[in-house]
């Protein structure tokens, strides 16, 4: 039996309690506690339209007014999306369901990159209503009728949501985590609606036992998900293709992310880079001012960016091209080498691109990533091959 059990986090494990002053502490979640925990204040119903400047697909329509349809029946959803399926504007009618019924609504996300570009998409999306950025560092106002956080962020907001949204749940550094998944259920009151391009099994068996699963495996342009080209070289051959392929995609003036599986990796790259190509910038999560070379790489003053999996997510740019270096790199995994391809293709006017795995081996999580977009691609073909109409819609289980 346990000799302490944290009412907080709920970790009865001896290796994480300490004792002070002859009383227990969980050491787990010593760092998230807090003076600063929000109490439940209802609001009034508000009826907020929402401003987008485009419409959605027929199947994004569908999948918006199910997801609002299960949150009235108070079903919990998940909703299994392709990158660049605009899974954000999936969630906008139930946002505006449960802003009528004047509840409180969160928006999380692991990321704090990702979570201010959120913030911002629903500032856009619903601008007369209260909405406030929550994150480390930006902590000065905690309260609003929605509240964009991320997911480090939960722990102040203990039973406090009546709708909140999860967006990449099987990203660092939520995924895996102890603590934070307990913050995430305890900081529930109401319902949830998970979003994610890539779903561990696990979250899909227990959806199909206690919630809805929604899948949409057409991005919003209708154009199928770039696969991605595998290269295979030795040694200084890997670095010397980096070179040619990054100076010919850039020779076509695209815009080109070159991942590296970590910083040490990165900074040689770009050391090395930046003496050949012009134009270059290095992004990983301990450079300063990440935020500002971003912006700067989306308004075309950079031409090329090495990064680490840092961009994994959360990026749309037109023409993108994606290079991966060191492809079979234990830390790429299946749904970060997914994720990542899913940088490539996401605009109307630009729906195809390059993804180019260097590599000296074909890992498993290589072919695993290059046979899943395959597969979804496939299924996306299958399904216009056989609609009648433009009324096609589809919600099986994956």
């Amino acid at each position: 039996m346990a000799i302490f059990i944290c009412p907080y986090c709920g970790n009865d494990d001896e290796r994480y309690i300490g004792i002070k002053n002859g009383e227990y502490y969980c050491r787990r979640c010593l760092s998230m506690k807090s003076d600063e925990v929000i109490d439940y204040v209802p609001f009034p119903p508000q009826y907020a339209k929402i401003n987008i400047n485009y419409p959605l697909t027929v199947e994004q329509d569908k999948i918006a007014k199910k997801v609002s349809e299960n949150y009235v029946n108070k079903k919990n959803t998940l909703i299994y999306a392709v990158c660049g399926a605009g899974k954000t504007e999936l969630v906008f009618d139930v946002i505006k369901t449960a802003l009528s019924r004047g509840q409180q609504i969160g928006f999380t996300i692991p990321r704090r990159e990702v979570v201010i570009e959120i913030y911002h998409r629903l500032v856009g999306a619903f601008p007369h209503v209260s909405i406030t950025l929550v994150h480390g560092g930006n902590t000065a106002h905690l309260r609003g009728q929605i509240i964009v956080l991320t997911t480090h962020q939960l722990y102040r907001y203990k039973h406090f949501f009546d709708l909140l949204i999860f967006d990449e749940i099987d990203a660092f550094p939520y995924a895996g985590d102890f603590v934070l998944e307990k913050m995430f259920i305890q900081s529930v009151r109401g319902h949830y609606v998970i979003l994610s391009a890539t779903p561990s099994q696990a979250l899909i068996k227990a959806f199909r036992v206690n919630g809805e699963i929604l899948t949409l495996f057409t991005r919003f342009h209708h154009h199928q998900m770039p696969v991605p080209t595998t290269l295979i070289r030795f040694f200084l051959i890997e670095y010397l293709t980096l070179y040619l392929t990054l100076k010919k995609l850039l020779s076509r003036g695209k815009s080109v992310l070159v991942f590296a599986p970590t910083i040490s990796e990165a900074e040689t790259l770009y050391f090395y880079l930046r003496l050949l190509l012009k134009g270059g910038e290095l992004v990983h999560s301990k450079r300063e001012k990440v935020g500002e070379i971003i912006t700067r790489f989306k308004r075309g003053e950079h031409r090329y960016l090495v990064t680490t999996t840092v961009l994994e997510r959360g990026i749309t740019i037109k023409g993108l091209q994606v290079i991966i270096f060191h492809a079979d790199h234990t830390l790429f995994d299946q749904p970060t080498l997914v994720q990542i391809s899913g940088r490539v293709g996401r605009k109307k006017d630009e729906p195809d691109g390059h993804v180019i795995f260097i590599a000296q081996n074909e890992s498993e999580a290589m072919k695993g990533a290059i046979n899943d977009i395959k597969d979804k691609n496939t299924y996306l073909q299958t399904v216009y091959e056989q609609a009648t109409d433009t009324d096609t819609f589809d919600t099986m289980d994956p």
